[in-house]
């Protein structure tokens, strides 16, 4: 049975540079072969976690009305998801599960949220006392640690060290905090927590609460729980890495099934490249054997094309309300 590796990245945060070329090998033969790894000793502290989990909780377990004063928007990718407001598998039932998302915190001034870009936009955010803070420590936490895993894809892909780092300096990431309320008795069927998917971006960072229910499926077609690891993420590679490796590396389809009798909280955090990063084959990814798959496309316009099926069913994504020029 096919298991997901626990990598300790400590030496990426170490400068140990034979640790470093370890670890490279190792993210390396879990992007290729399952798409899914635990990294254990990095850069995130487990305190800021905490505070990040019970921020989670007191914005969830506010009223509904009052959630919806920052409800979602399709131009910015920010604010809140009710229940069953998206379905990851279009093929069926609404997810049932509710969600917060948070970007990139832009300044009032900023050039391209004054502009209208695509994905540019201000964050939404409750009135519950140190939500903000906390959430923007936990998201340049999560954004400087997935900078540095993107250091050992260089290594491991035989690129310069710094070669993604003006793609994800301005980033289309997104911080979201779900919450799972126990499996009903009666579910439609084939409605999960979250349907079947693969995610859009680079990496997915994902905090988990014990409650069970991530599952992986592998190259093979085999469904894998990923249980609670204390203190790691559970990684995995996007859609959009993917891309950029001319599928060398593997972006796995996974999902959740909601545990009876006990709600699931966690958090993910969505590294996803620059608006204008040009997603081509990567340099050394493409031979006479294996051609490059895929034309360029913007990083803004990728995205947009991934998002768009999700939040068909309910109306949140609806990408007429963004601007023409913003591409």
């Amino acid at each position: 049975m096919t298991t997901i590796p626990v990598i300790d990245v400590s030496p990426l945060a170490d400068g140990d540079e034979a640790g470093t070329r370890r670890v490279a090998r190792e993210i390396g033969a879990a992007c290729r072969e399952v798409g899914f790894f635990y990294v254990a000793g990095h850069s995130v502290g487990s305190a800021l976690m905490d505070e990040a989990f019970a921020a989670s909780r007191a914005f969830f377990a506010q009223d509904e009305a009052v959630k919806k004063e920052a409800l979602y928007t399709a131009a910015g990718n920010r604010g809140y998801v009710p229940m069953k407001g998206e379905a990851l598998d279009p093929n069926h039932p609404a997810d049932l599960k509710e969600a917060f998302n948070i970007g990139l915190d832009l300044a009032p001034d900023d050039p391209e949220l004054a502009a209208g870009r695509m994905f540019r936009a201000a964050n939404l955010w409750p009135a519950l006392p140190g939500f903000r803070e906390t959430m923007l420590a936990y998201f340049d936490a999560c954004h400087r640690f997935g900078r540095s895993l993107h250091r050992a894809f260089a290594a491991d892909l035989g690129l310069a060290a710094d070669f993604f780092e003006d793609k994800l300096d301005r980033p289309m990431a997104v911080l979201r905090l779900l919450h799972y309320p126990p499996a009903p008795a009666r579910a439609e069927e084939g409605q999960l927590g979250a349907g079947e998917h693969t995610d859009y971006g680079c990496v997915t960072l994902l905090a988990t609460d014990g409650a069970g229910g991530h599952e992986g499926r592998t190259p093979a077609g085999e469904w894998i729980a990923a249980p609670h690891v204390p203190g790691a993420f559970v990684c995995n590679i996007g859609d959009c890495l993917m891309r950029w490796t001319n599928d060398i590396y593997v972006s796995t389809p996974h999902r959740v099934v909601s545990p009876a009798g006990r709600e699931r909280f966690s958090i993910a955090f969505f590294l996803d490249p620059n608006p204008d990063a040009d997603i081509a084959c990567l340099p050394g990814c493409a031979t006479p054997a294996r051609p490059a798959r895929y034309a360029p496309i913007r990083g803004d316009r990728f995205l947009l094309s991934r998002l768009s099926p999700t939040y068909e069913k309910s109306g949140l994504g609806d990408t007429a309300r963004i601007p023409a020029e913003a591409s």
